[in-house]
């Protein structure tokens, strides 16, 4: 009897001495269209670190309305791990077709409410899918100063999240490898016909963390609690493993991407840097001039020179041992090219290259009176026959007086 009254005891008291149990709730929120929110808890789940987050949502008339309605509360439900706010995450989101429509930017609300409600109030647009067109909006306005996104400097990860249901109608490689490049990290998320290799070629590495494909819109609920993981933080990547950076390495949800110092600039690697004045950082060696190339450096030398073939010191060239100067008589080398010279006697032609013999008589002034000849620096006087030349050099006498008068002459020196 004693038993019996002890258990009725604990039938009434003991299951009320129980703590309740938190349970997951499913909100509904009423807006233009009934929208599903699954909060986990009633608290935020996660402590999430600051992003700068962009959805860009496939709006092409390949979606139906009732697909549509899921991707924006798909995009609500990921909301719910974001900590919301202008020294938290700054969420801004576009949606595409045959244009970019933007619906609001980074720096356009500041609590989950007005983006929630901004997310129900979007109306599909119903038309191509240009894909590319999509990401450089995203690179060069979405993400920037400008818009919202905070500086580079503050290592604030850039998040891009694409959500897309077919084949781009333009190419995606090219623009969405620059957008890699520029820092941020895209996340592609593909939903029945597109092509897993249109979707690598999109999202960042490693695919495994950054690609993902459902077989339906019914199924992309299911990537809410891949993603928890991603935007809750969790461990640094760049601690977990070796990310060969080469200089800086800047941890971002579930992934990490590399940085370089001041003076750098990162290589299509996205590992290595390469110095923006390499000639400044390196022992060059060059002889005369270190010039800065896509590949590092190159040294040349200055007019005149050429450079050997150890890459770096320079020689003078003589332009007159190439053979192909031209010249007459003489080549005379310059510093960046050569100059003709005649030999003495001779005047350089108008073509700079042949010569021509000095006529020294040719201007009149010789004074001879008889007759005169050219020689290589003058213009000598001559007399003609029967005459020989006068002292002065200039005036001539005739050689019959000389044997007239000669024998004369020369008895009257004998007295």
């Amino acid at each position: 009897m004693r038993s019996l009254a002890l258990g009725f005891f604990c039938l009434l008291y003991c299951n009320t001495a129980q703590p309740e149990r938190r349970r997951p709730k499913l909100i509904t929120a009423k807006g233009r269209n009934d929208t599903t929110i699954q909060n986990i808890t009633e608290e935020n789940p996660c402590k999430a670190m600051p992003l700068d987050f962009v959805f860009v949502i496939d709006s092409s008339r390949s979606i139906r309305p009732n697909d549509y309605e899921k991707v924006k509360t798909f995009i609500i439900n990921l909301l719910q791990f974001l900590d919301i706010g202008h020294n938290a995450t700054r969420v801004g989101l576009l949606q595409y077709g045959s244009v970019v429509q933007p619906e609001f930017s980074l720096n356009t609300y500041t609590t989950k409410a007005e983006v929630e409600e901004a997310v129900r109030n979007m109306q599909h647009l119903a038309t191509g899918t240009m894909t590319g067109l999509a990401i450089q909006y995203t690179m060069e306005v979405a993400l920037t100063e400008e818009q919202g996104a905070r500086q580079m400097s503050l290592q604030i990860p850039r998040i891009a999240m694409i959500v897309t249901d077919g084949r781009p109608q333009d190419t995606v490689e090219e623009i969405a490898a620059q957008a890699r490049q520029a820092g941020i990290q895209i996340f592609a998320i593909g939903v029945g016909r597109v092509e897993m290799n249109t979707l690598k070629a999109i999202g960042s590495e490693p695919h495994s963390e950054h690609v993902h494909l459902v077989a339906n819109f019914s199924q992309i609920e299911t990537l809410i609690s891949v993603f928890k993981s991603k935007l809750c933080g969790g461990s640094d990547m760049c601690k977990v493993g070796e990310h060969q950076c080469q200089h800086i390495c800047v941890s971002s949800p579930s992934s990490y991407r590399c940085k370089c110092r001041k003076g750098f600039t990162l290589n299509p690697d996205g590992k290595t840097c390469k110095a923006d004045d390499t000639c400044a950082v390196v022992d060059h060696g060059c002889d005369h001039i270190c010039v800065n190339v896509a590949e590092g450096y190159e040294c040349r030398c200055r007019p005149g020179y050429e450079v050997t073939i150890d890459l770096k010191t320079c020689n003078r060239i003589d332009y007159c041992d190439l053979g192909n100067h031209g010249c007459e008589h003489n080549c005379v080398s310059l510093p960046g090219s050569y100059i003709c010279s005649c030999k003495k006697g001779y005047v350089l032609n108008s073509d700079g290259k042949t010569c021509s013999k000095i006529d020294h008589c040719a201007d009149g002034n010789h004074g001879c009176e008889q007759d005169f000849m050219n020689t290589e620096t003058s213009c000598v006087c001559k007399c003609r026959n029967g005459y020989t030349l006068r002292s002065d050099g200039k005036t001539c006498k005739s050689k019959g007086l000389i044997v007239l008068f000669g024998p004369l002459v020369t008895l009257l020196k004998q007295f």
